[in-house]
């Protein structure tokens, strides 16, 4: 491919001087070399590659990305399919910032310093593929497309290696955060081409938050889609970790009879120790927020989860590579099932439980029993979050770095934590740990909580409260903690109705099959694993 012509003419685009620009605390002017204000500009400069990278998708987090890259000194052009946006943002939320614009996708291209970075940040699938369709006769060889959505892992490995036969780099980057992560420091995962990742490096770690003594939360994490695979698992840990906190929630509401001011100074508390996180934290805020009546808000909303996809991809992805992340799939079904309100109300007046007897026991140290059944329960989620990460790597041959992603995690996104700090210090002991829970801090901790842990679950059973994920978190700590499970129970059946063969503990490898009824013959079905 070519060297681009002169771009199209086309009308400018406004933007702003700068002189009412928000002021960057991190000193952007230290970073990279700005522009004098006061120097002259050539009227033409918006058709010159001015600008170090450019944003295609103007939401919410397409927006706060760009003015978080532009606080940082880099300067960004805007562009979105609807074209009006484009003006809107640069005359409202970039006013007054470096920030430019383009009215079309060649004009956008012309704007680029070489090698040309463009992110996309717009809705996984096919819109994805129609961009970068549109891209590639515009780009040349070494330039560079991220892709910042949440695109599921396969199709960042299909556009990688699309996109490598026509000389052009892809990088699909998970971004974590939400808005507030995008304005002001993202946890970033990009993985990809690696030749990418020095072009791209100085503006990912500059926007990304900062922990410790100012490490970004973010690194290259691996090949192909190994960066959205991590982004997948770091949103199926969300997923349990909200569903955990949920039923922290209803046994203090239904067997406590806390309220709402009462549990939201609760989670205060507990923010204070090893649960210190960013869910936590907006729980409380939660608990004690009130509606323009006075009244909490909390038990005004609806019960019923929504969802948008990557959970479940995680729950797949596990089953699929024969990974027990069971705690991600139940948190996956909890919210199935309460999304199905209409039934379950007809169900509340049918079917019968246990009756609700007021709590007779010590409330402070129920609590914390709860506590500390809610840590051991995410210490299980994380300990086969990583299950999964590490199986991945070994089926794609990804090289991951599991104490780097844990770092990731520690700042910026929807997941973090304290928690996070000591998982990367596991990794750091250990870089071929092959479970958190073989680790002597994790291991301990469990333990300690182990009591308060099965006398939660045990109060909760008894009066009938769902606790999806602190029973399937304790069932697999029970199951791996265990040399001899009933699973030869299963392989004699299996052999029995369908001559799937067995295994002897004295002879591992060796596949056998035994005529149980004396009637069925000696062949054997060939031995496969599901």
């Amino acid at each position: 491919m070519g060297a681009l012509g002169p771009a199209p003419p086309r009308p400018r685009l406004r933007r702003g001087s700068g002189a009412h620009r928000r002021p960057n605390p991190q000193s952007p002017e230290n970073r990279r070399e700005r522009r004098d204000p006061g120097e002259q500009r050539d009227p033409n400069a918006a058709a010159m590659a001015e600008a170090d990278i450019a944003l295609i998708g103007l939401a919410v987090m397409g927006q706060n990305l760009i003015l978080n890259m532009n606080d940082h000194g880099f300067v960004v052009c805007a562009f979105n399919r609807t074209v009006s946006k484009v003006d809107d943002f640069l005359a409202n939320e970039a006013k007054g910032t470096k920030v430019i614009g383009a009215h079309s996708l060649e004009e956008m291209v012309s704007t680029l310093k070489k090698p040309r970075r463009i992110i996309l940040l717009v809705k996984a699938g096919s819109a994805v593929d129609d961009f970068i369709n549109k891209l590639v006769p515009l780009l040349e060889t070494g330039d560079i497309i991220i892709d910042g959505g949440n695109s599921e892992y396969r199709d960042t490995t299909r556009r990688c290696k699309e996109l490598q036969a026509k000389g052009i780099l892809f990088v699909g980057s998970g971004v974590s955060g939400g808005e507030e992560g995008a304005r002001y420091g993202p946890s970033l995962m990009p993985g990809g081409a690696k030749e990418a990742w020095p072009h791209i490096k100085t503006i990912f770690q500059s926007i990304a938050a900062k922990v410790g003594s100012g490490e970004p939360c973010c690194d290259w994490v691996g090949e192909e889609g190994a960066g959205h695979f991590v982004k997948m698992v770091h949103n199926g840990i969300e997923y349990g970790d909200m569903q955990l906190i949920c039923e922290a929630y209803h046994l203090m509401k239904d067997v406590l009879g806390m309220e709402h001011d009462e549990m939201a100074k609760v989670f205060q508390e507990w923010n204070k120790t090893e649960l210190d996180s960013f869910l936590i934290e907006i729980t409380a805020n939660i608990l004690k927020f009130k509606d323009s009546d006075g009244k909490y808000l909390l038990p005004k909303i609806r019960d019923s989860a929504g969802q948008k996809g990557t959970g479940k991809w995680t729950a797949i992805s596990a089953l699929e590579y024969g990974v027990p992340v069971t705690l991600i799939g139940e948190a996956v079904f909890a919210r199935c099932l309460s999304s199905l309100k209409e039934e379950r109300v007809q169900a509340s007046q049918l079917l019968e439980g246990p009756k609700m007897t007021p709590f007779s026991g010590n409330k402070k140290a129920f609590l914390e029993d709860i506590r500390k059944a809610l840590y051991a329960s995410k210490i299980i989620s994380y300990a086969q979050g990583f299950m999964l990460l590490r199986q991945a790597a070994k089926e794609f041959g990804w090289t991951l770095n599991y104490g780097g992603i844990a770092l990731m995690w520690r700042g910026g996104c929807i997941i973090r934590s304290v928690f996070l700090g000591k998982i990367k210090d596991a990794f750091d002991r250990n870089p071929e740990l092959q479970n958190l829970l073989l680790d002597d801090f994790f291991k301990k901790a469990v333990e300690n909580c182990q009591e308060s842990w099965r006398r939660v679950i045990s109060t909760g059973v008894q009066i009938g409260i769902p606790m999806p994920c602190f029973t399937t978190a304790l069932s697999f700590y029970d199951g791996y903690r265990h040399e001899i499970l009933p699973a030869n129970l299963i392989q004699a059946q299996r052999d029995y109705f369908g001559a799937h063969t067995y295994e002897l503990l004295s002879k591992p490898g060796v596949f056998i099959h035994t005529n149980w009824t004396g009637h069925g013959g000696n062949v054997s079905s060939s031995a496969y694993n599901v």
